[in-house]
């Protein structure tokens, strides 16, 4: 059974197709990569799995469990985390206290006080960050960091909810070409380590190539190739549409600019 499973999912907007029974899997432990042009359908897939569109057609399934149209919350406590293409902290705390925030949560203590609340959840917060990289700037004010290392300390809120799986839009926006190849190894590495299944979209096409265990193409709302990087790379039509007729110069993907539409 996979950790994920989107079933025939459809998706229109007044006379706007987003999606056409679009079907795919994450497996546990795995990256899957949904790619394509802009307005593809991309975001739209992203928020039907997540919870803030409901289908019109198809279910979602977590771990043998219909989530279709539970809202954000709820699909949160049943564990689906989430990372954004614009990343975000509480500026005015400091990076430890950013990730006790989300295992306050996480163990529905939101009634504590602060001045309480601020020892909780500390030496698993310290846990997260160090994780992700972060741990010797736990008392940082997360205004201070650039904007890479704010991205890391995204994803360790994330992972504060303890989540099967994690949906990450556009990961790596924003950020230098050697921080992205950082960003996408750790990702993957925890990938690993928690049996977390990762569904994301990216613009950068070295980074999906380089990490996704599978990639999805859509295009128009319908998925137009599917299956290891290597054989969505040498797909004649995924070339012609998305990926710039004959590749990179390497013979890889042509770096776009597509965009989690």
């Amino acid at each position: 059974m996979s950790l994920l499973a989107a079933e025939g999912l459809d998706k229109s907007f007044g006379g706007v197709v987003a999606a056409r029974n679009v079907t795919f899997a994450v497996e546990a432990g795995k990256l899957l990569a949904i790619i394509g042009p802009n307005g593809a359908g991309k975001s739209t897939i992203f928020n039907m799995v997540g919870g803030q569109l409901r289908p019109d057609a198809g279910r979602v399934m977590l771990a043998g469990h219909d989530i279709t149209g539970l809202a954000p919350r709820r699909i949160w406590r049943l564990g689906v985390g989430r990372t954004f293409q614009v990343a975000q902290t509480f500026v005015s705390m400091t990076v430890a206290e950013n990730v006790q925030m989300a295992l306050i949560s996480r163990h529905g203590r939101t009634r504590a006080w602060w001045p309480d609340a601020s020892g909780l959840y500390r030496e698993e917060a310290i846990a997260l960050l160090d994780r992700v990289g972060m741990s010797a700037n736990a008392e940082r004010p997360s205004s201070e960091l650039a904007y890479g290392d704010v991205k890391r300390v995204e994803l360790a809120v994330a992972l504060a909810g303890a989540p099967k799986l994690l949906l990450m839009d556009e990961p790596t926006a924003g950020m230098a070409p050697k921080e992205r190849a950082q960003l996408m190894e750790l990702v993957h590495g925890i990938a690993r380590e928690r049996g977390l299944g990762v569904l994301f979209t990216e613009h950068d096409m070295d980074a999906v190539f380089a990490h996704a265990d599978d990639i999805i193409v859509l295009v128009r709302g319908e998925i137009i190739a599917a299956g290891r990087p290597d054989e969505v790379r040498a797909n004649a039509r995924v070339r012609e549409v998305y990926l710039g007729g004959s590749g990179g110069a390497d013979g890889g993907p042509a770096r776009t600019s597509a965009t989690a539409g």
